[in-house]
C-alpha cells in the first residue's frame, strides 16, 4: 500500500482513461437515440446469492429507479466464483443499459489482483453511480468463541493456534482480506473457510460451524440485536451510529485498520454517455427515497450520491489501494 505520488497518479490517470474510454464509447451515429432505453425490463444483476449485503441493496433500489425510469426494474441473481460470474455476464451484456450490475470493490477491484479473468472490470464495465460505503463487523458466535473484544479474541488465538477458522463470502472479498490482514498484524492462525456468498458464511457462523468471520453492518446488526453473534469490532474510521458501544479496530490497538465495503450500479462498457447519465439520475432518485436513506442510515453508510465521472474518479483512487492490500496480506486464492 507504498507508492510514489509519481508511480500512485500515473495508475489513476490509467484507470480514470479506461473508465472515461468506457463510457465515451456511445458513437454520436449510434443507432441508439441518445438517453433511449430499448427495453421493456431493466435487470440488475447482483452477482452473490440473496441474503448479502450486495443483494439487499438491489432490491432496496430498484423500485425507486423503476419510478424514475417508468421501466419494470428486476433483480436477477447469479452468484458464483467470488462474484466473477455475475460481474463477467454484465461485462459482456449488449451497451444498451438494460443490462446492469450492482457490484462491489470485490468484484471490480479486488478479484482482478487474485484470479485469472476473462474480462478486467476495470475495462469492461462503465461506472453509473455509487449507492452505499459500509464498515464491517469483527464477530464470533458466543458459544464457540467466549471473549468480549478483539484483543481477547487475539489472546485466544496465540493460546490456541491452528484452532481456530474464519469465514467468508468467498475468497479475494473485503471479509477475506480483513480476517488475512488480523493474522498478520497480530501473528496468529486462522483457517480461512469460503463460502459462495455471505449469506451462507454468516449462517454458518450463527450455526456454530466456523466461530470468527468479518461482516457489513447491513447484515450483522440484526443478529447482534438478537445475540446469535457477538460484535467485537469495526472497520471503520470512527465508532459507527447503529453500533455506537462497539469500538473500532484502530480503537482496539490495530493500527490503520480501517475498511470500507463500496457498492455501486455498473452498465457495460460502451454504453452511450447519455444512457449513463440517465441511469445515474435514477440510482441517485432512488437513494434520496425513504426507504432507501433509512435503509442506508441502519447500514452505517454515509451518503454517496454522485456523478457517473465522480464514481469513476473514485474507483480509480481505489483500485490501487486494494492492489497493495491484496500484496501486502499474502492473500490467495483458496
Amino acid at each position: 500500500m507504498h507508492y510514489t505520488d509519481k508511480t500512485l497518479h500515473r495508475v489513476r490517470v490509467g484507470l480514470r482513461a479506461a473508465f472515461m474510454a468506457g463510457i465515451g464509447l456511445a458513437a454520436s451515429g449510434s443507432a441508439l437515440a441518445a438517453d433511449d432505453l430499448e427495453c421493456s425490463n431493466i435487470v440488475i444483476i447482483s452477482p452473490y446469492p440473496p441474503g448479502g449485503t450486495t443483494d439487499i441493496l438491489a432490491r432496496l433500489l430498484a423500485p425507486g429507479m423503476q419510478k424514475e425510469l417508468g421501466k419494470t426494474v428486476i433483480v436477477d441473481n447469479k452468484p458464483g466464483a467470488s462474484s466473477n460470474i455475475g460481474t463477467e455476464f454484465v461485462g459482456r451484456a449488449k451497451p444498451d443499459g438494460c443490462t446492469l450490475l450492482l457490484g462491489n470493490n470485490t468484484g471490480v477491484a479486488i478479484n482482478r489482483n487474485l484470479y485469472k479473468l476473462n474480462l478486467d472490470p476495470l475495462k469492461s464495465l462503465a461506472p453509473v453511480g455509487e449507492v452505499a460505503a459500509v464498515p464491517l463487523v469483527l464477530y464470533v458466535n458466543p458459544k464457540k468463541v467466549q471473549v468480549n473484544t478483539a484483543q481477547e479474541l487475539i489472546q485466544a488465538l496465540q493460546k490456541n493456534p491452528d484452532q481456530y477458522s474464519f469465514a467468508s463470502g468467498g475468497s479475494g472479498s473485503p471479509q477475506h482480506l480483513a480476517g488475512e490482514m488480523l493474522k498478520q498484524m497480530k501473528s496468529v492462525n486462522m483457517l480461512h473457510v469460503p463460502y459462495r456468498g455471505q449469506g451462507p458464511a454468516l449462517n454458518d457462523v450463527i450455526a456454530g460451524h466456523v466461530p470468527v468471520a468479518f461482516e457489513t453492518t447491513t447484515v450483522l446488526l440484526p443478529h447482534v440485536k438478537a445475540g446469535s453473534v457477538k460484535a467485537l469490532a469495526t472497520t471503520s474510521a470512527g465508532r459507527t451510529k447503529v453500533l455506537p458501544d462497539v469500538p473500532t479496530m484502530v480503537e482496539s490497538g490495530f493500527k490503520d485498520f480501517v475498511i470500507e465495503n463500496w457498492y455501486g450500479v455498473f452498465a457495460p462498457a460502451g454504453t452511450p454517455s447519455a444512457i449513463v447519465e440517465r441511469l445515474n439520475k435514477a440510482v441517485n432518485v432512488a437513494l434520496k427515497t425513504p426507504q432507501m436513506t433509512k435503509a442506508l442510515e441502519q447500514m452505517g453508510s454515509s451518503d454517496v450520491a454522485n456523478s457517473a465521472g465522480a464514481f469513476a474518479d473514485f474507483i480509480a483512487k481505489e483500485a490501487p489501494v486494494w492492489t497493495g492490500v491484496v500484496k501486502e496480506s499474502g492473500a490467495k486464492v483458496d
